[in-house]
C-alpha cells in the first residue's frame, strides 16, 4: 500500500511539474520579448526568473524519473536523493537569480532608461495569469517533496515578479517615474532572497545527513527505553533521510536480564519507530558484554 501510494504521489507530481514546465517556458519567451520592447527591468528580471524556472522544471521533471530507477550496483539505496540535489541546486539558481536583479538594478539607478509602460503592463499581466495558474497547479501538489516544494518556490518569484511589473507599469503610465521599476525589482529579490536560502539550507541538510529539524534524538531515546520491554540502553543513534518521507536509522542497544529473545524486542523497537516516528528503514545492533565500538 505504502509503495504504491508513493508511486501515485510521484506520478502526480510528475504532471503537475511538465504543466507548469510547458506553461513557463512558452511566457519566458513572451516576456522576454516585452521586456526588450518595453525596456522594463521588472519583465526582463522575471524573464530571467523565468528562464531558471524553466530548467529548474525541467530538472525537477528529471528527477521524478531517475528517482524511480531500482537500487542497484554501487547506488544500493537507489536513485532517491536526486530529488534533493535538484531542490539544492534549484535553491542555488534562485541565489543566482538574485544577484544578477540587484546588479541590473543598481546600473539602471546609474543610468536610466524609458520604459514604455503601456506594454509593460499588458505583458506582466498575461505573466500574472500564466504564473497564478502555474502556482496553483504545484502548491496543491505534495507539499512535502523538497522538488515540488522548489519549483513552487520558483513560480511563486515568478508571481511576485509580475505583481512587481505590473505595479510598476501603472506608476510609469500615470506619473513617468521610471525608478519605480528597479526598486520594485529589488523588493522582489529580497522576497526570492529569503525562499531560496529556506530551500537551500533544508536541502543541504538532508544532502550531510543530518537528522529530520522536527525529531529529538534523546527524547526518542528515552521514549523507545520506557515504552519497549526488555530494552535497557540506546546509543550510537544516527538518524538522516535520503528524503523528507525516507528516514533511515542505526542505532545500538542493550538489553536487561529478563529477555528472552533478542529478535522479539529488535522487532517491537522496529514497529516503534515506524508507527511513532514514520522511520520505515532501521539497522539495530544489539550490545553483548559492552559495545564493541569501543
Amino acid at each position: 500500500m505504502g509503495q504504491s501510494q508513493g508511486h501515485t504521489a510521484d506520478e502526480s507530481s510528475l504532471r503537475r511539474v511538465t504543466i507548469a514546465l510547458v506553461l513557463t517556458g512558452t511566457f519566458m519567451l513572451v516576456e522576454v520579448v516585452g521586456g526588450i520592447i518595453s525596456g522594463s527591468l521588472a519583465l526582463l528580471a522575471d524573464a530571467g526568473h523565468m528562464l531558471t524556472d524553466t530548467m529548474a522544471l525541467s530538472l525537477a521533471a528529471m528527477a521524478f524519473h531517475v528517482s524511480k530507477r531500482p537500487p542497484g550496483g554501487s547506488l544500493t539505496y537507489g536513485y532517491q536523493r536526486f530529488q534533493i540535489l535538484a531542490a539544492f541546486v534549484n535553491g542555488l539558481s534562485l541565489l543566482a537569480v538574485v544577484g544578477w536583479i540587484l546588479f541590473e538594478a543598481v546600473s539602471r539607478f546609474l543610468s536610466p532608461k524609458d520604459i514604455l509602460g503601456e506594454t509593460m503592463l499588458v505583458v506582466a499581466s498575461a505573466g500574472l495569469v500564466i504564473n497564478l495558474v502555474s502556482f496553483a497547479i504545484l502548491h496543491t501538489g505534495d507539499r512535502e517533496n523538497l522538488n515540488i516544494r522548489g519549483a513552487a518556490l520558483h513560480v511563486a518569484g515568478d508571481l511576485l515578479g509580475s505583481i512587481a511589473a505590473i505595479i510598476a507599469a501603472i506608476i510609469i503610465i500615470y506619473t513617468g517615474w521610471t525608478p519605480i521599476d528597479p526598486i520594485l525589482s529589488i523588493a522582489v529579490a529580497a522576497l526570492i532572497l529569503k525562499s531560496a536560502w529556506s530551500l537551500v539550507k533544508r536541502s543541504a541538510h538532508i544532502l550531510l545527513e543530518g537528522a529530520p529539524e522536527w525529531l529529538d534524538v534523546e527524547a526518542m531515546q528515552k521514549l523507545i527505553v520506557s515504552r519497549v520491554s526488555g530494552v535497557d540502553e540506546i546509543h550510537h543513534v544516527h538518524i538522516w533521510g535520503l528524503t523528507p518521507q525516507q528516514l533511515m536509522l542505526t542505532m545500538h542497544m542493550s538489553l536487561d536480564g529478563s529477555v528472552e529473545s533478542q529478535s522479539g524486542v529488535i522487532r517491537d523497537v522496529k514497529t516503534f519507530l515506524q508507527e511513532e516516528y514514520g522511520i520505515g528503514h532501521s539497522t539495530i545492533e544489539v550490545d553483548v558484554d559492552g559495545c564493541a565500538d569501543h
